[in-house]
């Protein structure tokens, strides 16, 4: 299985900026796309970046000019940068990777979760 662990979130004022990181371990074989989500209490779980194996990215609308998110391919590693954070932003950020792995039987596909880090924009 893949696992992937995720570090950076806390509390910091509105106009502060934080950096998430999320690094995956297992039996790898490629990462074809990493992501970062966002939950906020009450609502559904949405996109925030994504990047594909090529370092194409996509962000969503709220987010763009404001945060930036990359990769260490030699990591196994995606991180979000996230400058002049709002209190909007406040949510339960998680980390998704696609990708493949190894097994017993050949490679098959992955789609891995992290925990979750909690982020706090206060006024």
């Amino acid at each position: 299985q893949v696992q992937l662990v995720e570090s950076g979130g806390g509390l910091v004022q509105a106009g502060g900026s934080l950096r998430l990181s999320c690094v995956a371990s297992g039996n790898i074989l490629s990462i074809n796309a990493m992501g970062w989500y966002r939950q906020a209490p009450g609502k559904e779980r949405e996109l925030v970046a994504s990047i594909t194996d090529g370092g194409s990215t996509n962000y969503a609308d709220s987010v763009k000019g404001r945060f930036t998110i990359s990769r260490d391919n030699a990591k196994n590693t995606v991180y979000l940068q996230m400058n002049s954070l709002k209190p909007e932003d406040t949510a339960v950020y998680y980390c998704n990777f696609r990708g493949y792995r190894g097994g017993v039987y050949g490679r098959y596909r992955f789609d891995s979760w992290g925990q979750g880090t909690q982020v706090t924009v206060s006024l």
